[in-house]
């Protein structure tokens, strides 16, 4: 009998198995996680006419090309939200000020002679 393989054989029988860590060290490396990343390869035309006009663009260009405009869309979006909130935060905190400021003229004021500075003494 046989021994036992250590990984199953793939479809192809070659036995190849992926490995985790290949991701992290092509991130340490300063490529993509994954061979179909961003980069040259994958972002460049692979041919152009003769004459240099570009080559029409295909679906994956079309694809991630949305898929970025509507990422900026959204940073635009959120920017404005935050920019929105903080101005209405800083208004909340101005009226808040405001209110306490009323809060303490509205409140009780001392008589006499402790306006005056000299106060009521008792001999």
């Amino acid at each position: 009998m046989a021994a036992p393989m250590p990984f199953p054989a793939a479809r192809g029988g070659h036995g190849w198995v992926p490995r985790a860590g290949v991701g992290e060290w092509r991130k340490r490396q300063g490529f993509a996680p994954s061979s179909a990343g961003y980069g040259p390869l994958r972002d460049l035309p692979d041919w152009s006419f003769v004459d240099g006009r570009p080559a029409p663009p295909w679906k994956g260009q079309l694809r991630r090309q949305q898929e970025n405009e509507d990422f900026a869309r959204r940073v635009v979006r959120l920017s404005t939200e935050l920019s929105q909130a903080k101005q209405r935060w800083k208004k909340l905190q101005e009226a808040a000020q405001e209110q306490e400021q009323l809060r303490l003229q509205r409140q009780l004021q001392p008589k006499g002679g402790t306006l005056r500075g000299g106060g009521n003494k008792v001999p």
